[in-house]
């Protein structure tokens, strides 16, 4: 997965590493490359659970599933989150 996607997980490492440091700077282009990243996983997550059902072990595919999640979970820790919206709060002054 990760080598066919090479160029799409690179920038999404890069963008990873850069929104751990500063969440509120870096949210815009985390959700961007985090999007792809994630369209990729779930391609993949479907590709390995449909065969596991196609073979009669669909009582497995759940757990098969989960675990693959915790391996994506290990390497980027922060990809639960991608897609917050991050709206800029401002108040206005009061002149009295």
């Amino acid at each position: 997965m990760v080598s066919e996607n090479k160029e799409a997980f690179d920038k999404f490492t890069r963008a990873h590493f850069e929104y751990s440091i500063d969440n509120d700077k870096n949210q815009e282009n985390f959700n961007k490359e985090g999007e792809s990243v994630l369209k990729i996983i779930h391609e993949w997550e479907d590709r390995l659970c449909k065969q596991s059902e196609k073979a009669g072990f669909g009582s497995y595919t759940v757990n098969l599933a989960e675990k693959f999640q915790a391996e994506i979970k290990s390497h980027f820790p922060l990809i639960d989150h991608v897609g917050i919206v991050v709206n800029k709060f401002s108040l206005r002054k009061i002149n009295l």
